[in-house]
């Protein structure tokens, strides 16, 4: 009876730590995202982490009735990057992140972990781009 115990224990532990793993570790998606940073703050009573929210060109209904803009809200492990992402706020950048199952309260609010910035340039170069092509479509 004691090794029937033993053993049921032993598989209940795998599988919980399994779980745990695939729920909370196990990097689901990652891919780039690209829109104006809006904000990255540091908060929290208990872990304190980086959050940030980037907003997303194009608009889209989170409900009937209403339009909002695309928002993709994230977390920041790495502080380096975060301090360098608050000081870059306001300006357009794409970033790239990890998608996770599940949040973790030491790892941010959010399941989305930014871990790199792969491109920032500033919201006024890309209006000068946009009305450079707008003038070339309306001369033809």
């Amino acid at each position: 009876m004691k090794k029937f115990f033993r053993i049921t224990t032993a598989i209940l532990i795998l599988a919980l730590a399994a779980f745990i793993y695939f729920r909370f570790y196990f990097v689901f998606g990652e891919g780039v995202k690209s829109g104006s940073l809006n904000y990255v703050v540091y908060k929290g009573v208990i872990f304190k982490t980086y959050e940030g929210k980037l907003i997303q060109t194009g608009i889209r209904s989170k409900s009937a009735g209403s339009i909002s803009s695309y928002e993709f809200e994230f977390s920041v492990k790495d502080e380096n990057l975060a301090k360098k992402l608050m000081m870059e706020s306001g300006k357009n950048m794409e970033l790239h992140y990890k998608e996770y199952f599940g949040a973790l309260p030491w790892r941010g609010y959010t399941k989305f972990i930014v871990d790199d910035i792969v491109s920032i340039s500033d919201v006024s170069d890309i209006n000068g781009e946009v009305e450079a092509a707008l003038g070339a479509i309306t001369k033809e």
